[in-house]
């Protein structure tokens, strides 16, 4: 898992252009995107709890707050958390766990390099119970919230 803010922190070969008519940030440059979906999720649901054997996944919030919760497939360890606010951009690579936790309702954006669209879109998708979130008291965020 791999996150990082596309407005905060823009790295070469990515470009962040400041102009008097507002912004203009690169999001991705030359990855091969397959697939894009933009989902709304409400408060309260989750989603996920899968996996890809293939499929590298992007999530990009564009509004609200999600807890994306991720493990490697074979680890022992507990699942971790990130809180991702609207800028994050998170990146799932295949084997590894992944679930939603919509902690207030909100959009993202999931750009997908493999199969994950249309008559495709459970192709590469592999579900594990029980679910990997844990509950509240016990959750120990691997960004410590501070993200």
């Amino acid at each position: 898992m791999k996150k990082r803010n596309i407005w905060k922190n823009v790295k070469f070969p990515l470009q962040l252009i400041r102009e008097k008519r507002g912004k203009i940030v690169d999001v991705f440059y030359k990855e091969n995107i397959n697939h894009i979906a933009i989902i709304n999720s409400k408060k309260g649901v989750r989603r996920g709890d899968h996996y890809h054997k293939k499929t590298t996944q992007h999530i990009l919030i564009t509004k609200g707050v999600l807890e994306y919760w991720h493990k490697p497939l074979n680890s022992k360890k507990p699942a971790k958390y990130e809180l991702l606010k609207e800028g994050d951009l998170v990146s799932t690579p295949p084997f590894e766990v992944h679930a939603l936790n919509i902690i207030e309702d909100n959009q993202f954006i999931v750009f997908s390099e493999g199969k994950r669209g249309g008559k495709d879109y459970e192709s590469d998708t592999y579900r594990v119970k029980p679910s990997i979130i844990r509950n509240s008291k016990n959750k120990q965020s691997s960004a410590k919230n501070k993200n």
